[in-house]
């Protein structure tokens, strides 16, 4: 018998039956009394749950960030420490590499460190429903809709990743560029880029466009030196391209830096438009014409939602923020034939 058990048993949330184990407040007489029942009911030891709670439970706050490189998450991290230093909760953050399961590292840092409760930034479904079950505290995953997962003490907080990057592409379109590249991350690994990718394709269907993923996606991680790269491939396997979405603004400046070291001008030559909003694309030249993710919506939303379950018991959420195109300097309008 679990935790986990008890919750399903009784109708009421992990959080619920976490406070009432550990004789915590913000919990009904009604639910504390049917919780406690159930236990006694089903032989749950309360001595054990005890064991496992004094073991889960610091006053902590982890949050793991999947991508050493990714300076939105950086940049999201620093508002997150603003905000919750006004808390009592101190916070221990992770950073990862994209490639890892996010998941099992939450798990070990877990049962070694006992937080009560886990931010992602960044994930992959297919690593929650394969080792979530396993964390038995309230978290939340940033940047990524976990609405469709099982788990009734994951939230989620993100931005529309397929409309934002339909947006892009037709933007492309609308400014009459018609030989488009997309440079962007593994989408057997990446959520984000699946959910990008099929933005992508659905832009082109919807303007009676084929897009050959063999020939214009080219993949890599989200990082200055792979936009370089990809670019670079570009240039040499489809020179005929006149415009490129970049899945990332840090993809977008890497390549906007392998045209200028190829002698092509942005955007005379090539229009690149890239995806999150980073401070530095507005300062650097040209700005970059960009969908915009608000980061300090992203963290604030999503700290709400993260002290909302861990102090006050609420339940599940999943929540999405709007995005905004912001066109810069670095997409021209092709003049019509």
């Amino acid at each position: 018998m679990t935790i986990k058990d008890l919750a399903r048993l009784s109708g009421y949330s992990l959080g619920t039956v976490s406070r009432v184990l550990n004789n915590q407040p913000n919990v009904s007489d009604k639910a504390r009394a049917a919780i406690l029942a159930i236990a006694e009911e089903s032989g749950f030891e309360l001595n054990e749950s005890a064991q496992l709670l004094k073991q889960q439970r610091s006053n902590a706050v982890l949050i793991i960030v999947k991508g050493t490189a990714n300076e939105m998450f950086a940049s999201m991290v620093e508002q997150l420490q603003s905000l919750f230093s006004r808390t009592t909760h101190p916070l221990i953050v992770d950073f990862i590499d994209e490639d890892e399961n996010e998941v099992l590292r939450a798990v070990k840092l877990c049962r070694e460190r006992k937080p009560v409760g886990v931010m992602f930034l960044g994930g992959t479904n297919r690593y929650f429903c394969s080792d979530f079950e396993k964390i038995h505290v309230p978290a939340v995953v940033v940047t990524n809709d976990a609405s469709e997962l099982p788990f009734e003490n994951l939230s989620s907080v993100t931005t529309n990743d397929r409309q934002g990057a339909a947006c892009a592409v037709d933007y492309l379109i609308r400014c009459g560029h018609r030989q488009i590249a997309v440079l962007g991350g593994d989408r057997s690994l990446s959520d984000t880029s699946a959910q990008r990718y099929e933005g992508c394709v659905e832009a082109f269907e919807k303007n009676v466009m084929h897009f050959d993923e063999q020939t214009f996606y080219h993949t890599g991680r989200y990082s200055y030196e792979d936009g370089y790269v990809g670019m670079q491939a570009v240039l040499r396997q489809t020179p005929q391209v006149t415009a490129v979405f970049a899945m990332a603004d840090v993809i977008a400046i890497g390549a906007i830096r392998a045209l200028v070291d190829a002698g092509k001008r942005v955007p005379d030559d090539i229009s690149i438009i890239g995806y999150d909003g980073l401070k530095i694309g507005s300062f650097y030249t040209p700005k970059l014409s960009t969908v915009c993710q608000s980061v300090e919506l992203l963290a604030r939303r999503s700290f709400m939602v993260l002290m909302d379950c861990t102090e006050h018991g609420g339940p599940a959420r999943h929540l999405t923020v709007p995005f905004t195109l912001s066109n810069r300097e670095s997409v021209r309008k092709l003049e019509s034939d």
